[in-house]
Parts: C-alpha cells; sequence; structure tokens
C-alpha cells in the first residue's frame, strides 16, 4: 500500500508542479544545447524528492533501512534545494562545486567512508586513497546525470531501470519507494514531456547512484563494478564526451550537444525511440552482471558493448 500512496504523491505532486510552473512561466527556454523545441515547465524533480523523502523517512521510522546510508541518502536534500535556486537563479559553477563538496563530504562522513576498492589487479586499501576516489566518484556522478538529463524520459527511465535492478540484484525495498518516485513523474515526463526533471531532481538522481555504490561496495567489494555496470549507459557517454571533447580543445565549461543521446535526436531520432533503445542496453548490461560468474568480467564486457555502441552512434552522427 505505502507504493501505491507514493506513486499517487509523485503523479499528483507532478500534476501540481507543471501548473504552477506554467502559471509562474518556469519554463525551459530553447537554447543551442536543447534537444526540445517548444518551452517547457521545469522543476518535476520536485515531486521526485519529495515522494523519495518521505518514503525514505517511512522506512526509517520502521528500521527497515540502515541508519547510516538513511543518513547518507538524506544528505540529498541539501543538493536538491540547491540545485531547484540554481534551476531558478542559475548558480555560478564555482558555488555550485563548492556545494556539491560538502554534499559529497557529509555523504561519506555517515557512511564511514568507502573502506577498499578491489581492482582486481591489487586491492586499494589505503583510506585516503579510496575516500579521495569515492569524493571524485559522488561530485562526478551528480554533474554526469545532470549533462544526461535532456530528452523526454530519458533521465527518468534510467533512474527507474536502476531502482528496479537494484532490488532484483540486493532485495533491498527502498529501491522500490525510488521506483515509484520517479514513476509518478515519469508519466508526465514521457514523450512529448509535458514537464522537465530540472536539476532538482537530476542532481539528486546522481548523488543517490553514488550514495548507494559506495554502500554496498563496503558490503562487498564486488559490488562495485555491479553499479558501475548497470549505470554504464550514463557513465560511459558522460565520461567519453568529456575526454572527447578535452582531446579537441573545447572548452569544458561551454553548452554543446555532442552526447549520445543528442547526436541521436540531431540523426532524426525521436526522442521515445531513443529512450527505448536505451533501455533495452539497459536490459543487456542487467543481463550480464546477471549472468556473468564475475563481476569484472560482466564490467568489462559491458565496456566492450558500449564501445560498440557509441561507433554506431558516431556513424549516424560524427561527433
Amino acid at each position: 500500500m505505502i507504493y501505491l500512496l507514493l506513486l499517487l504523491l509523485s503523479f499528483i505532486l507532478t500534476y501540481f508542479i507543471k501548473d504552477y510552473a506554467m502559471k509562474k512561466s518556469l519554463v525551459a527556454q530553447v537554447n543551442e544545447r536543447s534537444s526540445h523545441t517548444t518551452p517547457t515547465p521545469y522543476g518535476g524533480g520536485i515531486a521526485i524528492a519529495v515522494t523519495w523523502f518521505i518514503g525514505l523517512a517511512y522506512f526509517y521510522s520502521n528500521n527497515a533501512i540502515d541508519p547510516k546510508l538513511f543518513y547518507a541518502l538524506l544528505v540529498g536534500m541539501l543538493i536538491s534545494i540547491v540545485s531547484y535556486v540554481d534551476d531558478l537563479f542559475e548558480l555560478s559553477a564555482k558555488v555550485r562545486l563548492i556545494i556539491q563538496a560538502f554534499v559529497a563530504f557529509l555523504g561519506l562522513y555517515f557512511l564511514g567512508g568507502l573502506k577498499e576498492l578491489d581492482l582486481f589487479v591489487f586491492t586499494l586499501q589505503n583510506p585516503l586513497l579510496s575516500n579521495i576516489f569515492a569524493f571524485v566518484m559522488i561530485i562526478w556522478f551528480i554533474n554526469l546525470y545532470n549533462f544526461l538529463d535532456g530528452i523526454d524520459g530519458y533521465a527518468g527511465s534510467e533512474a527507474l531501470f536502476l531502482s528496479i535492478a537494484a532490488f532484483i540484484l540486493f532485495g533491498a525495498t527502498y529501491f522500490l519507494v525510488l521506483a515509484v518516485a520517479v514513476l509518478g513523474f515519469l508519466f508526465w515526463n514521457w514523450h512529448k514531456a509535458k514537464i522537465f526533471m530540472g536539476d532538482v531532481g537530476s542532481t539528486l538522481l546522481g548523488y543517490n547512484i553514488a550514495i548507494f555504490t559506495i554502500y554496498y561496495t563496503n558490503q562487498d567489494t564486488q559490488n562495485f563494478w555491479i553499479w558501475i555496470t548497470i549505470f554504464g549507459l550514463f557513465w560511459f557517454d558522460a565520461t567519453l564526451t568529456l575526454l572527447r571533447r578535452k582531446q579537441n580543445g573545447e572548452k569544458l565549461s561551454q553548452a554543446h550537444k555532442k552526447h549520445a543521446y543528442q547526436r541521436l535526436t540531431q540523426a532524426g531520432w525521436k526522442h521515445d525511440k531513443v529512450t527505448y533503445y536505451a533501455v533495452s542496453i539497459n536490459i543487456l548490461l542487467f543481463m550480464l552482471v546477471w549472468i556473468m560468474p564475475s563481476s569484472f568480467v560482466a564490467f568489462l564486457l559491458s565496456v566492450i558493448l558500449l564501445f560498440v555502441i557509441m561507433k554506431f552512434i558516431d556513424n549516424k552522427k560524427a561527433f
């Protein structure tokens, strides 16, 4: 019953946020980075955040979530609030980075840091190095998820997939809370989107994935590769695009439309087609994790798969 109530809450909140944004002219205008063609309300991620934190509080009150994980995830409230302010007033990159660093520090503090990282060739057990890695990873996940929120249903369907995949793999029911929080929003965000998620939602989702990755890695170092594999579609696209732009001598702070999903829409694919293909790729990534006896081998195979897919996209629309 709790999941149905949370689903309805997310659905109804998104509807009212959409109407409020329209009345107050809080709409995303079309610019050089946009993949949409008409001004569209934003801030739908507020519904995801509110539903998610209410669900978390319910699980915490029923002792159904590890307090360390609960408090680390609760820190995400700060990134959501600041990101919504950024949606409204466009904070400077320096201010955003300082806040993201503070959030990353708090999240790691409540988790007790990243204990070690199994790199298969060797195990990184130095707490300073492992926590620097985790700190950077949190900040990168926050930002890359924001970069990949650009077409109808894309960022929402990724979060829905990860929630369901994590529930199947790890069995924790709080993943279903995230699933229904996103699903209620996704109804209004599907092609053609009536509202966008905005930074308030995308940065929270990126933060959550980083926290889950660290938390479950602390339980079993093999879990790191599981999370990196099932999240492969997003981190691979964002990281490879960043490296290629750097190699081309481009100014990294400049707006662009070179992510894989953006190039596919430029090649003539509709938003829903891109998203359907993304879901299909995610299912393949999940199957690798599910079938392969070694999570590291699954990761290596996922990287090969993603490289092949990127070459296909390059042929559709050159970088």
